[in-house]
This record gives C-alpha cells, structure tokens and sequence, in this order.
C-alpha cells in the first residue's frame, strides 16, 4: 500500500476494501503526530500501550522498539 512521503500515512488503492480502516489509521497518526506532545522521551523499553500516547524511543531500544532508535513511537488501538 503506498504512503505519503513525510508522515508515511497510508493512502487509499483503488477498489481498495475496507476503506476506513486506512482512513481512521491515517488520522489517528495525524491526531498523535499534529498534537505535538510526547510522554516520555529516551525511554528504551515500550510501555503499557495507553492509545494515543507518543513516545521518543531511545538509543539501543528493545522489543517492539528494536531498530526505531529516535523515532516517534505513538499507539493507534
């Protein structure tokens, strides 16, 4: 499925099934990116998913967080 460029938000396929579901992800992301408020920052292992919550991962994190060192980690239920 393609993404946009900057964000990586999903966009809809032709004929795509489901729609709402891209569609509710994609603002969902945009909810949690556009806030511009984070929880915890540098943490290196995931918390309790709590949705809506965002998270800058830190150096050398584990788990689900493996390899996304200083990304922004947000949880979409």
């Amino acid at each position: 499925m393609p993404d946009t460029p900057n964000l990586r938000l999903a966009l809809l396929d032709a004929a795509q099934a489901q729609k709402h579901v891209t569609v509710n992800e994609a603002i969902a992301s945009l909810d949690c990116l556009v806030f511009g408020a984070v929880n915890t920052a540098g943490a290196t292992v995931p918390p309790a998913v709590v949705d809506g919550e965002a998270h800058i991962v830190g150096t050398g994190a584990t788990g689900a967080w493996q390899g996304q060192d200083l990304k922004i980690a947000f949880a979409i239920n």
